[in-house]
């Protein structure tokens, strides 16, 4: 059936392509050519995680209100199909057409004259040699970075937005609720990960756009860690980052608990990592710039002395996510004047990695902005070290 599996109704998108093709004719642009997946969810409601193994585009022009033009690999337009709101729907043999050529015909049609073409440059799904292959096809053309500006556009969720955040939430804490109980002596971190996985998929969760992270004792300092055979033995500090999904938004939980009584320096060092995380998300309101909101949660550390093992940033947006990542285009650091708004949702966390004392703490979650103000939505937080 014709967009069964649509997750948004047709006059939503709609008002987001009109919002794109202004910020874009805004900028200069005369044409999109959108390589994204997150874009074509976004603007167009297809949902496929293929962008990274097999060429797409989603191509319209600034200028008019016609529908955009979706391209897609022939084995793919079912998908499209179940999901987009869109039409005109094409697409190619791979490896036996060039998408290049194929790319370049529809944006004459859009657009003959446009000069400056938009596209995410720091898409995953725009490797080399498929950059190379469209600038050479759409030449005279310029292709530029479109990235944040159609990334911009996801910063603010609307309210139907926010419904499927919250219920990503729902999951991300059913498979906390599963890592606090099945976290016993003896039990793998392979099978810790397994046990939280299969709740939330249990619990009817989408996929998630990266793997669960997770280390204990030893390797606890590695921050992106997966999980390993490694035997979690009692004392070990055990630190989790996964994330509960819905319709492809994201909801991150990110927490570290004890199993058993840890070492009073694996203590002292969760309580400097608490206390980064508090004063960064005391600063959390409208209009605070997010370099300040960093600074704040550096400043603990500072005290205690620990500044040169807090190696990640605070925080970043989260919504819309594919493999290989879930972080959109909002960050929470240093580097970075935006100012946070109403309905902005983001990850904060805290973390500090001592790789010579084999100890790692991150601590932090999932909130989001609200006119009421700021509330967690998933995650640790602001709480004692949890031992179990």
């Amino acid at each position: 059936m014709r967009s069964e599996f649509a997750v948004f109704e047709v006059a939503e998108h709609q008002e987001r392509l009109r919002c794109a093709r202004d910020v874009l004719r805004e900028r200069g642009f005369g044409l999109c050519v959108s390589v994204a997946p997150e874009t074509h969810f976004y603007l167009a409601g297809y949902d496929a995680w293929v962008g990274v193994n097999s060429p797409q585009a989603l191509i319209f022009s600034v200028d008019d209100d016609a529908p955009p033009t979706l391209l897609v690999r022939n084995v793919d337009t079912r998908l499209a199909w179940e999901t987009s709101w869109l039409t005109d729907i094409r697409s190619y043999q791979l490896f036996a057409e060039p998408f290049g050529a194929l790319v370049a015909g529809i944006c004459d049609e859009k657009a003959a004259g446009a000069t400056d073409v938009a596209i995410e440059l720091q898409s995953y799904a725009l490797n080399a040699s498929l950059y190379d292959n469209l600038k050479s096809a759409l030449e005279p053309r310029r292709l530029r970075d479109a990235t944040g500006l159609l990334g911009g556009l996801r910063i603010i969720k609307s309210d139907a937005e926010m419904e499927l955040i919250r219920e990503a939430a729902h999951y991300a804490e059913v498979g906390l609720a599963t890592a606090r109980s099945a976290l016993i002596p003896g039990t793998t971190e392979i099978s810790l990960a397994a046990a939280v996985e299969h709740s939330m998929r249990a619990a009817g969760a989408d996929y998630w756009a990266i793997p669960t992270e997770l280390a204990s004792g030893r390797r606890s300092p590695g921050g992106h860690a997966t999980p390993r055979d490694k035997v979690i033995e009692s004392g070990d500090l055990v630190h989790l980052e996964f994330a509960g999904v819905s319709n492809r938004y994201h909801t991150t939980a990110v927490h570290t608990l004890a199993c058993g009584r840890p070492s009073a320096r694996a203590q002292q060092l969760y309580e400097v990592c608490r206390a980064s995380l508090a004063a960064g998300v005391d600063q959390c309101r409208v209009g605070a710039l997010v370099s300040e909101v960093e600074e704040a949660s550096l400043e603990p550390i500072r005290a205690a002395g620990l500044e040169s093992f807090a190696n990640m940033r605070f925080g970043y947006g989260i919504g819309i996510a594919y493999p290989p990542v879930w972080l959109e285009t909002l960050q929470i650091s240093r580097g970075f004047d935006t100012q946070l708004e109403p309905g902005m949702v983001f990850v904060l966390h805290a973390y500090l990695q001592l790789d010579a004392e084999h100890i790692g703490v991150i601590q932090g979650g999932t909130w989001a902005l609200t006119q009421s103000g700021l509330e967690q939505l998933v995650g640790g937080g602001d709480v004692p070290l949890e031992i179990v």
